[in-house]
C-alpha cells in the first residue's frame, strides 16, 4: 500500500460492517437489503429497520448515484483529513439507499455542485485495512454500461 497523509478518524469494522469494509477494501460497494419486505438500506444493521427482520443480505451496488444534497464545509474540526473548504454530502445510490460521504474532484463551490448531477464512487486507502468511499462527479452517463 502506497504511504498515507490521512490522520482522520479511522473506522473500526464491527460484526455488522466487517463484510461493508471487506468489501470496499476490494473496491466493491455493499448495502443490505432485507429478503422479508425488500427495503435496501445503508448503513449497516443486523435487522431491517422498516420491518425488524433479521433476514437481512448483501446487496453489490453499482457504485453509481445522484447528489441528493451538500454542503460546503469551511470550518472543519481539528485534524480532520480533508483540507477546507470541502464538500460533505449525501448521495442517493441507484439502489436506493442514501449516504452521508464527501463529494471529491470537484471545485467545493455551490456554483459548481447541482443536486441530482450524477456521482461515482472512488475509495481511498487510509490504512491496510480500511478503504474509505467517497464520491466523484461521474465520468459516464448513468445509461452507459460500464
Amino acid at each position: 500500500m502506497a504511504e498515507t497523509t490521512y490522520r482522520g478518524p479511522v473506522p473500526v469494522p464491527t460484526p455488522e460492517t466487517k463484510p461493508f469494509w471487506e468489501a470496499a477494501k476490494q473496491r466493491v460497494l455493499l448495502v443490505q437489503e432485507c429478503e422479508t419486505c425488500g427495503h435496501r438500506y445503508f448503513y449497516p444493521r443486523p435487522l431491517c429497520p422498516r420491518c425488524f427482520s433479521s433476514r437481512v443480505r448483501w446487496l453489490r451496488c453499482s457504485g453509481r448515484g445522484r447528489l441528493h444534497t451538500f454542503v460546503v464545509n469551511h470550518r472543519p474540526p481539528k485534524d480532520f483529513p480533508l483540507p477546507a473548504p470541502y464538500v460533505i454530502a449525501i448521495v442517493e445510490l441507484e439502489e436506493g439507499p442514501r449516504m452521508l460521504t464527501n463529494l471529491v474532484g470537484v471545485d467545493p463551490d455551490p456554483k459548481t455542485l447541482r443536486c441530482d448531477m450524477p456521482v461515482e464512487v472512488v475509495f481511498e486507502d487510509i490504512t491496510e485495512d480500511i478503504a474509505l468511499p467517497r464520491f466523484r462527479p461521474a465520468t459516464e452517463k448513468p445509461d452507459e454500461p460500464r
